[in-house]
């Protein structure tokens, strides 16, 4: 017997990625000022698919804090945290983290989808050898990291239409003997709308189970001092005892965080193997993203509110122009296209117009459901907002062949 040949497989399996149109591919596009990009070719580009949505990537105040912390630490940490490698800058940024977020610890990852994978695996497997017998209920529009990190710890996973609460109930009912977390993002990466998490909270009161909010794409932009959707739901660490924060997208920086209560942050950091066992971040990026913490609580420039202004105009501009905008208010604003084929081609005429927006197929979305991932940005000046909308007023609309 002759055994399957596994490249073969691999390799089958890309080729059908790209005979489907699916193939993912990698092109350069170096930062310059003003949100604009130069890609790979040498053109210019008005980035709309980016996650600086407060622009603070290439502030002044970070490339300082930076600067400073590099002369005296060096660049890299050469340790896990739980080694050498936890800096004076890393226990300084988790306590800011915490005061931000009005939890009692945090604890700093280096990447959003490690915070996901570790702490859900250690959550849901701590002190269970082999496979645990927790659940994890989950919406079904949930970021990748959450639903890999429940089945990374061996929990038994179900998923609920996309934002009913009434749904997650039933599912948490329907294993009322096993010990369960609910997790959701907060803001919804593809969609841009924002979980009923105030629902989710009494759910999860109600039948005994942890509730975890991925706020990867509200902090920096929602609620008082830009605390995130958490916040600006009116929700403390009782009704949400676990938040997890990116650094990466309003905050300009790298990396991400969990905060919650000091109980359940010490058992993360005992049992989270992307935790434990990954060198710890560069101190010199922990003292940025502390100056970025600084402006995003402050936001003494009012890049919120030019933010906000912005996401306002883009879609009152997109109603008269009768464009199939998806029910969101916040940053990302996803505009149906239906096929993966007339999404890829109107990207494509986009850029040909001088912006870059991303298009976003499946596996990522369902069958039916490509869009144009827009996003928008405080650096984003008026008249570029107006220049896109320009653009697809003109874009060429598929055939009904094409558009599903």
């Amino acid at each position: 017997m002759s055994r399957p040949d596994l490249r073969a497989r691999i390799e089958s399996a890309r080729a059908r990625r790209e005979r489907e149109g699916l193939l993912r591919r990698l092109r350069t596009a170096d930062a310059l000022p003003g949100g604009r990009r130069l890609v790979g070719g040498g053109r210019i580009l008005t980035d709309f698919c980016g996650n600086d949505y407060l622009g603070l990537a290439s502030h002044r105040d970070l490339l300082a804090a930076l600067t400073r912390a590099a002369s005296a630490e060096g660049i890299g940490t050469g340790a896990a945290h739980l080694v050498s490698g936890h800096r004076r800058e890393h226990a300084a940024l988790e306590e800011e983290l915490a005061d931000w977020t009005g939890r009692e610890r945090a604890l700093v990852f280096s990447t959003g989808v490690m915070a996901n994978l570790g702490c859900l695996q250690a959550l849901l497997g701590a002190g269970a050898p082999g496979k645990t017998d927790a659940v994890c209920v989950q919406d079904k529009l949930n970021h990748a990291s959450l639903i890999d990190g429940a089945q990374l710890a061996g929990a038994e996973l179900l998923r609920y239409p996309h934002a009913d609460a009434e749904a997650a109930a039933r599912r948490l009912d329907s294993r009322p003997d096993r010990p369960a977390l609910l997790a959701t993002d907060g803001v919804f990466s593809m969609d841009g709308d924002i979980a009923p998490l105030a629902d989710l909270a009494q759910v999860c009161a109600e039948r005994g189970a942890l509730l975890y909010v991925d706020d990867a794409h509200g902090l920096g932009v929602l609620g008082p001092e830009g605390a995130g959707a958490v916040a600006a739901a009116g929700l403390g660490v009782r009704e949400v005892p676990l938040l997890m924060g990116t650094l990466g997208k309003a905050l300009g920086c790298a990396g991400a965080f969990v905060a919650g209560d000091a109980t359940l942050i010490d058992a993360i950091m005992q049992f989270a193997r992307s935790y434990i066992y990954t060198t710890a971040q560069p101190a010199a990026l922990a003292a940025a993203t502390r100056a970025a913490v600084h402006l995003a609580r402050t936001d003494r420039d009012g890049r919120r509110d030019r933010l906000h202004a912005n996401i306002a105009r883009f879609r009152a501009g997109a109603a008269q122009l009768g464009l199939p905008l998806m029910p969101s208010t916040t940053a990302i604003q996803p505009l149906w296209i239906g096929s993966a084929e007339a999404a890829t081609e109107a990207a494509r005429w986009l850029e040909a117009e001088g912006f870059l927006v991303v298009t976003i197929r499946p596996p990522t979305v369902p069958q039916g459901g490509s869009r144009l991932r827009i996003t928008l940005s405080a650096a984003h000046a008026p008249d570029r907002i107006d220049a896109l909308l320009d653009a697809l007023g003109r874009l060429p609309r598929p055939t009904e062949a094409t558009a599903v």
